[in-house]
């Protein structure tokens, strides 16, 4: 099981010293992979629906700050968690994951979603309402130009009319996983995903249920269960060492395959490290490796 974390813009200031600094330091403990989120407009804060306070947040556009840190790291993985692909043009992300892909050396996981806040889908000129069905077209053409060439595709939403992107990924794919916990998104992931990125289930029987429904749908694609990946989230601002290390055995027995530390993440069953400095991040997330560092 590799362990993550979930860079903590905000507390970073988003100066490049501090967010190369954070992901060194990362490496430096043993972490297996660096997370960065996406947001690329966000609405004033809104008393009705504090999710959409977006606009007071700090979010580097995650392609940038992953070229950018994967060229002062050596040996630190990257992902999305999870880029909003429904609101983006789906060759360019190709594109630029691809990339992303060759100059970090294969370093990189592509994690996708649907997004959730209409605002931003207004400010880049996309249609909220049919994003999740336009997201599995997406997958399809995102996978068609990394492994081919020459692409001709003809969709309801997208024509490619013998084009191609270059450079590709060397393997001909970039890692695709899924983030969200919406009812289509298990047979999406079945169907096209290298893996799954969930934060809404505790450790307990309701996640095993959903990880063996997974499992069910992967195989009756005529897919290997085990080439799925499974992500799911952790936090440590509540709780001791033990309580850490007992969930995350919970986890490799359930066979999580990445287990991602968020300091910053409050809702649900995750409870936040409440301070704006960066250097009370890194430590809590010493801490937090120390304490399951055997058990991964």
């Amino acid at each position: 099981m590799q362990l993550g974390a979930l860079i903590p813009q905000n507390a970073t200031g988003g100066s490049p010293a501090a967010v190369r600094d954070y992901a060194l330091t990362l490496e430096g403990m043993g972490y297996d992979f660096l997370e960065v989120p996406d947001h690329v407009v966000g609405s004033k804060p809104a008393t009705d629906d504090p999710r959409a306070s977006v606009a007071d947040a700090l979010y580097h556009d995650p392609f940038v700050l992953i070229g950018f840190l994967a060229a002062a790291t050596t040996k630190l993985n990257f992902s999305t968690g999870v880029l909003i692909v429904a609101q983006r043009q789906t060759a360019l992300v190709a594109k630029q994951a691809a990339c992303v892909d060759v100059l970090s050396g294969s370093r990189f996981r592509l994690g996708i979603g649907v997004g959730w806040n209409p605002v931003e889908f207004t400010g880049l000129n996309e249609n909220f309402h049919n994003r999740g069905r336009r997201s599995e077209e997406q997958a399809q053409v995102m996978q068609a130009l990394w492994a081919n060439q020459y692409v001709d595709f003809k969709g309801k939403y997208h024509t490619i009319e013998d084009a191609g992107i270059n450079p590709r990924p060397a393997s001909g794919k970039v890692p695709l996983w899924y983030g969200g916990h919406h009812e289509h998104t298990l047979p999406r992931i079945a169907k096209w995903g290298d893996g799954w990125m969930p934060n809404a289930y505790p450790p307990d029987q309701s996640a095993l249920a959903v990880f063996a429904e997974l499992r069910r749908l992967t195989e009756k694609e005529g897919r290997d269960p085990a080439s799925v990946g499974i992500e799911v989230w952790t936090s440590c601002g509540q709780g001791t060492e033990a309580d850490w290390r007992k969930e995350a055995l919970f986890w490799k027995q359930a066979g999580a395959s990445h287990l991602c530390l968020t300091t910053t993440f409050n809702r649900r069953h995750h409870h936040a490290i409440l301070s704006p400095n960066v250097a009370d991040h890194l430590a809590a997330a010493k801490r937090y490796r120390d304490a399951v560092g055997d058990l991964l």
